[in-house]
């Protein structure tokens, strides 16, 4: 029991709280009688069967994330590429009003926000991200080759508008069909690509060792720094290209390059490591608050007192998901747990799933619920964020500088694997969206004044665009620190299981973004518009309106989350946590991993 007290202290010592105030609780177990029984319960906690270890031991690494980087960029360039300038495309060329224009892209926008998360239950109960990204990509495809023929061939879209006159016909109710099946196989392929490429790629490291965990922390890096460069590209040279040259050849290289996405991602198949589905991930979750319900009445037992009182069995041998322990973190659903007469069967397995429940699927229930305020952070946050060449250039120079020089030395002060914490992380990249909003306004008090002073008769006031810039490096930072952050937190603290539904909640945050800055407009129209037939804030003539106290009511906005997220992510505690030991150099901080004397 020497090696095992040691063992045992050794991991209570370790323990690093940031951004929270809570400590790990003990778990609800028994000590090992033996230290061989030591070895098999911490074999089984890490999740890590001889079967897992073979498949999960051998990962591609870097060598298989180039092929997945490789696929991203080409993807990313083809999508982003092809509906950077669609509104343009809608108006001019299918001859839409600006209202149905926008509410075409509102729509396909909805449908395809929310689309991963059908793909991420799709992924992780049933065919694996590798199948997933394989069919969504043929589905992309399927849509850009679409929008490209609807383009090229003239029976597919209205004709062009007569020369003299303003006689321009509509689309018909056929070349509709084939614009909204297109936009459809973007939406199927979206929804399979976007929650399973960031999973399928952390699968390629072995996250048990020091440097699969670095390997994981720069690949989020890397990841996002392509994804701003492809932003710049599409946002300037295939723009340019449809505007200035064809919308045949504007469509039509995205599509090719989402053939060669396509071409990328197979050639890396035998590099990449396969992990299996676990089944139906929503199961557990309905099973555990049902169980709950039904034994709202009984009292929970005393720390002291609950040997074989709740049902912990071990986990399938063949997962790559990390056995979790009895927390004290919404006590309400470990009465799911509580095993009560004639709910096992002779050898001990669940006779009433709907009335028992495991720890493990109690505590995977808690992980998603413990994540839902620090998500809703993210909205507000991403409100204030704009796609633009200078932000996405500060993005683009800001990662790999971070990665590369800063990271190193603050892990070396802060003995944490990335440097600083997740949580703040995405704190800091809120305090710098309420700078950006800030600076925009102040800018916006500037640009009215010199329109209204100097003007000609466009109305257009003689400042640089530069001045813009200040506000977008602020935004440019803002997303690298809260959107890179949010993606890393999820994709760590969800169950392993349910990472690529994880990684489906930022589509979430962009789509809840979206709504809520549609809502702001909306209210600040009816609210700030005169009675007397005064412009409102957002009126058309932009000097006569105040759009800079929309700036600073964003910003308002943005204080009041601030401190909601403080408030939340100081009660937040880590599923799993990273440290570095200056005599070791690295090992592992799991909150859940106390074996209770």
């Amino acid at each position: 029991m020497v090696n095992t007290e040691s063992k045992q202290n050794k991991l209570i010592s370790s323990w690093i709280a940031c951004c929270t105030k809570g400590f790990p609780v003990s778990a609800y177990k028994s000590p090992p009688s033996s230290e061989s029984e030591y070895d098999d319960k911490k074999k089984y906690h890490d999740g890590d069967s001889p079967e897992s270890k073979t498949a999960r031991r051998k990962p591609g690494g870097w060598k298989a994330i180039s092929f997945v980087l490789g696929n991203e960029t080409f993807e990313r360039l083809a999508s982003i590429g092809l509906l950077a300038n669609f509104m343009v495309f809608l108006l001019t060329q299918f001859h839409m009003d600006q209202v149905m224009a926008s509410n075409v892209l509102s729509i396909w926008s909805g449908v395809t926000n929310f689309a991963p998360l059908v793909g991420a239950y799709l992924s992780d109960s049933y065919l694996g991200r590798f199948k997933t990204i394989a069919y969504a990509s043929f589905g992309s495809l399927m849509g850009m080759l679409t929008l490209t023929l609807v383009a090229w061939i003239p029976r597919l879209h209205p004709p062009p508008c007569k020369p003299q006159g303003h006689d321009c016909k509509g689309p018909t109710t056929s070349q509709l069909a084939v614009l909204a099946m297109g936009l459809g196989f973007l939406s199927i392929g979206g929804g399979g690509i976007r929650p399973c490429s960031l999973p399928f790629g952390v699968d390629q490291f072995d996250s048990s060792t020091e440097e699969g965990r670095k390997g994981i922390n720069s690949f989020f890096n890397w990841y996002y720094t392509t994804f701003t460069v492809v932003l710049i590209i599409a946002l300037t040279v295939v723009v340019y290209i449809q505007d200035s040259v064809s919308w045949v050849l504007g469509f039509g290289i995205p599509t090719m390059l989402m053939l060669c996405s396509i071409v990328l991602f197979f050639i890396g198949t035998r590099l990449y490591v396969h992990v299996k589905p676990e089944g139906s991930i929503f199961s557990g979750i309905a099973q555990s608050l049902v169980a709950a319900y039904k034994k709202r009445k009984l009292k929970l037992p005393n720390e002291t007192k609950v040997d074989g009182v709740f049902y912990d069995p071990p986990l399938k041998g063949d997962t790559v998901v990390k056995k979790l322990s009895l927390t004290n973190k919404f006590r309400f659903l470990n009465k799911a747990a509580i095993i009560m007469e004639g709910e096992l069967q002779a050898d001990g397995s669940n006779s009433k799933p709907w009335r028992l429940c495991s720890i493990q699927q109690i505590e995977e229930v808690k992980c998603l619920l413990k994540t839902i305020p620090v998500w809703a952070s993210g909205i507000i946050c991403f409100t204030a964020m704009a796609q633009q060449v200078i932000s996405m250039v500060t993005i683009g120079l800001w990662l790999p500088l971070y990665d590369r020089v800063i990271v190193p030395p603050l892990r070396k002060v802060t003995k944490i694997e990335g440097g600083i914490t997740l949580l703040q992380r995405m704190g800091i990249g809120i305090a710098f969206s309420i700078l950006s909003m800030v600076a925009a306004g102040l800018v916006e008090i500037k640009r009215r004044a010199s329109a209204l002073e100097h003007a000609g008769p466009d109305g257009i006031a003689p400042i640089s665009v530069m001045w813009l810039a200040p506000q977008l490096i602020l935004m440019g930072f803002a997303e690298a620190f809260n959107i890179i952050g949010q993606i890393e937190f999820y994709n760590k603290e969800f169950p392993e299981n349910m990472s690529s539904v994880a990684n489906s909640l930022f589509s979430c945050t962009a789509a809840g973004a979206s709504y809520l800055s549609a809502l702001l407009v909306n209210v600040v129209h009816k609210v700030t518009k005169g009675k007397n037939g005064q412009p409102d804030w957002l009126t058309k003539d932009i000097n006569a309106g105040k759009v800079e106290n929309f700036y600073f009511l964003i910003a308002g906005l943005g204080v009041l989350n601030f401190v909601y997220f403080v408030i939340v992510s100081r009660r937040y505690q880590y599923k799993t946590r990273i440290w570095i030991d200056e005599e070791e150099k690295s090992g592992f901080d799991v909150e859940l991993n106390v074996v209770k004397q």
